[in-house]
């Protein structure tokens, strides 16, 4: 890769909503403020969406179970999901992005990136700027955001959960490098829980420990991730903010009340999620090759079956004649609690240029 490529630098930022599910009840519904709640979950069955902050003081996280998030704190609340209030409320947060900025990528209903490199303001402060931002949400919605502001998306990301909740953090474009040597490695993006552990046991605790292993010898122990680490870590991080963030893949699933023992019992819950990956598919006005079954067992452990067509298909009958197939593929292991279907290889992707560049000063 070429090292040299010269780029001007950007000046990005990344507004990530605190607690965005639980803070939208919390908002709604006076009773619920300042106690512990789970948005989705269930005392015995489900998965936690979202958790106040309250919550999260006990050890209440989203993707945990409900059983294991009412262990952890037997006062929580549970609150069922309202996706379409969460979405009238990102809108209006959206739009506030937009008097901004053209160059907006959502990640989710509760974050996003911007480009504030060249702005509808002509504000050359992009701290400033994020400052404004999140003053206009909270005047807004009444809800409160986080920001990261950097040189890049990656910086940006890591920084706004630096100062959570209600508060921003700038990486300038000279702290850059040591902000990264000091950064916790389980700190940095896109190294998880496992590739942490995996770091510890190679010596790298910390972005200066990183720093001091070579390309080749993080790519021959994180495959090509190892190459994302390398440059991540001295502040090369390319990715442009893209307004039109292309969709990889589509899918729908469901958590059951009570365990599903036998394939026949499946088929009838599976025809229903089908039906909503049908109306999505419509909706997005989009077909993919690659249909996947994913299958969560009672003892929490998720199976994934594919299969790639030759033609693209958005007819809920043909996906549904394809996780028929998958779901006859082998016996089942075990009960399952959860059912899901998701469509790839879409016919909305393109090919994207990849590029790692050295990153060209200017003020900030």
């Amino acid at each position: 890769m070429d090292t040299e490529t010269k780029i001007p630098q950007r000046k990005i930022i990344h507004v990530d909503m605190d607690a965005f599910y639980a803070s939208v009840e919390q908002l709604d519904d006076p009773s619920l403020r300042g106690k512990p709640i789970a948005v989705g979950g269930g005392e015995t069955r489900g998965v936690v969406a979202a958790a106040s902050y309250e919550a999260r003081k006990f050890g209440v996280r989203s993707a945990i179970s409900g059983y294991l998030a009412k262990k952890r704190c037997p006062e929580l609340i549970f609150v069922r999901p309202r996706f379409d209030r969460y979405r009238e409320i990102s809108q209006k947060i959206r739009d506030i992005f937009h008097e901004y900025t053209d160059k907006v990528e959502p990640l989710s209903l509760d974050e996003a990136y911007l480009d504030v490199t060249y702005n509808k303001k002509g504000n050359p402060s992009a701290t400033m700027i994020a400052q404004e931002i999140r003053q206009r949400i909270l005047e807004v919605t009444g809800l409160t955001a986080s920001a990261g502001i950097s040189i890049n998306k990656f910086i940006a990301k890591v920084a706004s959960d630096y100062n959570k909740p209600n508060g921003q953090k700038t990486v300038n474009p000279h702290e850059v490098l040591t902000f990264l040597e000091d950064l916790p490695i389980g700190k940095f993006y896109g190294v998880g829980k496992v590739t942490t552990e995996k770091m510890y046991q190679l010596g790298i605790f910390t972005g200066a420990d990183l720093k001091l292993k070579s390309v080749e010898y993080l790519t021959e122990h994180f495959g090509k991730a190892g190459g994302y680490y390398y440059y991540v870590v001295r502040g090369i991080h390319n990715s442009e903010v893209k307004a039109d963030r292309i969709v990889k893949s589509v899918g729908t699933e469901h958590t059951f009340d009570e365990n599903l023992v036998s394939e026949v019992f499946m088929l009838e819950k599976l025809e229903h999620i089908a039906d909503e990956l049908d109306r999505r598919l419509r909706k997005k006005k989009i077909a993919g090759k690659t249909v996947t079954l994913k299958i969560k067992y009672s003892d929490f452990t998720v199976q994934t079956r594919s299969k790639t067509l030759p033609y693209f298909i958005s007819d809920k009958s043909l996906i549904l004649e394809t996780v028929k197939e998958l779901l006859y593929q082998e016996r089942l292991k075990d009960s399952v609690r959860l059912l899901g279907i998701s469509l790839a290889n879409l016919n909305n992707e393109a090919g994207e240029k990849k590029a790692v560049a050295v990153q060209l000063k200017f003020d900030f």
